[in-house]
């Protein structure tokens, strides 16, 4: 089946990435669906909430996994799938599954929840090793197109959405990841509060990666977020964390004197 889909893979606009339905056994993902636990009621779990990102997601290892989830996620780190991927994408570094699931896993975003577009974190964080491809699976019956959470594909100039993938039961999405695969589900998901927009994810890397792909050791390795056009929340964040860091180094008699003469000239 790879040595099919490599060709439409290499070939898909604007990254190299591939759309397969119904690709598993429906009666898998049933059971996959049915086990999959509340991240927000889970206090194990770790929370994104900033202007970039509001989402959960699993934590390290496979302990927030039910049987089902933790023995599809066991075989897509199989050397079956592996093989699978390897010819699919036309890699040429031998690729290496995560049994840790660090930063992937289990995801979910609640009514109100996005992320916005960006390209993933480049290195896996205790292995050093190269991030390489990314493989999500949506778990959502009856996904209305109107409840948002489309996952958007967007060109390298960050000038247009190439590709809007609406994150339905059974569709398995795999592409690509480097600094210029631009993608998230950037608007607030809107679909009814007891309702969520869940996935499994998993990430595939490598020992070194094409040298013209490689992150100058000192740029930011981690997840790096862009605006689309018309969006202004970089400033925000970067003018956030600006502060904190004042704040952080300013002493606390000073800081408690500068508030109360605030409060002085106020009135």
């Amino acid at each position: 089946m790879a040595h099919i889909l490599k060709e439409e893979y290499a070939n898909n606009q604007p990254f190299p990435h591939i759309i397969l339905d119904n690709f598993f056994r429906d009666d898998i993902l049933d059971a996959a669906l049915e086990s999959f636990p509340d991240l927000s009621k889970d206090k194990t779990r770790t929370r994104f909430n900033n202007r970039s990102e509001i989402k959960l997601a699993s934590a390290r290892g496979d302990h927030q996994q039910s049987e089902i989830i933790k023995h599809l996620l066991r075989y897509l780190n199989s050397s079956e799938v592996i093989d699978f991927l390897q010819q699919l994408t036309s890699i040429d570094e031998p690729l290496i599954c995560d049994p840790h699931f660090c930063g992937g896993g289990l995801h979910e975003i609640k009514s109100g929840g996005l992320l916005r577009i960006h390209a993933d974190f480049c290195r896996h964080n205790e292995t050093g090793l190269e991030r390489r491809i990314n493989l999500l699976i949506y778990l959502n019956k009856n996904w209305d197109d109107k409840f948002e959470g489309h996952l958007e594909l967007w060109d390298k100039e960050m000038k247009a959405c190439v590709k809007k993938i609406l994150p339905l039961f059974n569709r398995v999405v795999i592409f690509n990841t480097n600094d210029f695969t631009f993608h998230g589900n950037p608007n607030p998901i809107s679909c009814p509060h007891e309702r969520s927009r869940k996935s499994l994810a998993l990430y595939y890397y490598s020992n070194g990666r094409p040298r013209q792909e490689l992150r100058p050791s000192n740029w930011n390795q981690s997840t790096v977020f862009k605006e689309r056009p018309g969006e202004d929340f970089l400033r925000q964040t970067y003018t956030m964390k600006a502060l904190a860091i004042l704040r952080s180094l300013v002493p606390p008699a000073a800081l408690y004197a500068y508030k109360k003469l605030a409060m002085v000239i106020r009135r």
